[in-house]
């Protein structure tokens, strides 16, 4: 129930349409119920699943129209869209025509922010985005704010949905956000404290219709930031969107990277995590933040995470030693290149969350020989780069999936040594990755890898990525009980 001194009289009685009856869709539109709003929630899908969403929500008042997504409803005064609604829906075009405004569950969250009682401001977002690593950065983030004796939570994208977060009956501090190229979009009025953009590689262009449109809306997240926008020095293309920002007058650019750190960066120096930029005199001094074994795990993607993460930190004020203790305290989610078993002299990992080619490249770099296991989805991705990069590392290839030929015929091109093996088509499942783990331990040698960094998506097979990590752990413990 929403607390009574937040409703806003610009929501009472409003007309307000709330686009998709998911997770983000549901809050929404319980939310604007709670300050006054009357709510009609569109959703183009049916089924039992759906109707009975529906009927806890029109229990409340809300009324629902299933199985039209696309008309809007007359009277309509703003839409709030679910993220993952591309922005070439019917609906959106009509709301366009009418001159009413499109926001998502982050633009409400932000607008509904109530000020700390002891600042008499909002709470500060920290705010995360990229192509890869968001999730791990943002816990790492909340893990370092925790240890600063900071009220904070990882939401947004992951955990606790932003607008629970900004509407909790104990404020927070500050807030770890991460958000999708999604989200953003339909964020407007966003506004962080400090950003970073993590790294920037082809996804999701299906829904946003060409690179340069997708790069943008990550881009977004720099908008009016206050303090720093944080940037990949190995990845221009992230800079670039810095110097587009318009921000606050003395918001600074913040570069992290693996290497020795040059003025106003952080990056690495004989195993330790150094900090130049929020330091006084800066030219001369360096504070030391962790080492690199702090890190869990300590592949060179992840310490790129933990330095982002560090720079939000320092930006907010942090100082060093709860930088390292956060990093010390964390402990990453399932299927992020997680060690899952070592049969026969051979190490599985569980990459599972690497759906995109640029994921899977980080992971492929850590590891090396490497039997891969490979396929699903691609959602508009080519492979030639990620194999050219990683042909040197493979032992062999196990590929699976509705799109593994976009992956066989970058292997032929670009590794033509290296033994591929299809899966069986027509398998899903755990029947499927049982098979498939069989295939990549017969491909092994003692000191290989077999991982699991898919590069894709998983629905095709599996009902989501975690239960293709799932399986595969599955698999490789059955591997191991057999003694094979």
């Amino acid at each position: 129930m929403t607390n009574p001194q937040l409703i806003n009289s610009q929501f009472v009685k409003l007309p307000v349409v709330v686009a998709g009856l998911g997770v983000s869709g549901i809050s929404a539109a319980r939310v604007l119920h709670g300050l006054g709003a009357h709510v009609t929630v569109v959703d183009g899908g049916s089924g039992a699943g759906l109707a009975a969403r529906a009927a806890e929500l029109e229990a409340l008042g809300v009324t629902v129209r299933l199985g039209d997504g696309d008309s809007l409803p007359e009277g309509t005064r703003l839409v709030v869209t679910s993220p993952g609604w591309a922005p070439d829906r019917p609906l959106f075009a009509a709301a366009a025509a009418a001159g009413i405004e499109v926001w998502g569950d982050v633009e409400l969250a932000w607008r509904l922010r109530r000020p700390l009682p002891a600042t008499g401001e909002p709470a500060p977002w920290l705010a995360v985005t990229g192509t890869n690593g968001k999730t791990t950065t943002v816990q790492m983030l909340a893990s370092i704010l925790t240890a600063a004796g900071r009220r904070t939570a990882a939401v947004g994208n992951v955990g606790v949905s932003v607008l629970d977060a900004v509407l909790a009956e104990e404020p927070y501090d500050v807030l770890a956000v991460e958000l999708s190229s999604y989200q953003l979009h339909w964020a407007p009025s966003l506004r962080p404290h400090s950003a970073v953009v993590l790294n920037l590689a082809p996804d999701h262009l299906d829904w946003h219709g060409s690179m340069e449109a997708y790069a943008a809306d990550k881009g977004r997240i720099y908008q009016g930031n206050t303090v720093a926008c944080v940037y990949n020095l190995a990845d221009p293309a992230t800079e670039a969107l810095v110097r587009e920002a318009d921000v606050e007058e003395g918001c600074r650019a913040i570069g992290f990277g693996l290497g020795a750190p040059a003025l106003s960066n952080l990056g690495v120096v004989d195993g330790l995590l150094v900090d130049r930029a929020f330091v006084a005199d800066r030219a001369k001094n360096a504070a030391e933040l962790g080492a690199v074994e702090d890190v869990n795990p300590p592949a060179p993607h992840n310490i790129a995470n933990a330095l982002a993460a560090a720079a939000l930190a320092r930006a907010y004020g942090v100082e060093p030693k709860a930088v390292r203790e956060g990093l010390r305290a964390f402990r990453p989610d399932a299927h992020r290149i997680a060690e899952v078993g070592v049969v026969g002299e051979v190490t599985y990992i569980d990459d599972s969350k690497a759906t995109n080619t640029h994921a899977a490249a980080a992971s492929l770099a850590s590891y090396r020989p490497v039997v891969w296991i490979a396929g699903g989805l691609a959602k508009g991705a080519t492979f030639d780069d990620l194999v050219q990069g990683a042909a040197g590392r493979l032992r062999a290839a196990v590929l699976i999936g509705e799109d593994r030929a976009l992956i066989r015929e970058a292997l032929e091109r670009h590794a033509p040594d290296v033994p591929v093996i299809e899966a069986a088509e027509g398998q899903t499942g755990a029947v499927a990755m049982a098979e498939v783990v069989r295939t990549a331990a017969s491909l092994a040698r003692s000191g290989d890898t077999v991982l699991l960094a898919p590069a894709c998506a998983s629905m095709d097979m599996f009902t989501n990525y975690g239960e293709r990590g799932d399986l595969f752990a599955a698999a490789v413990r059955q591997l191991a009980d057999r003694g094979e």
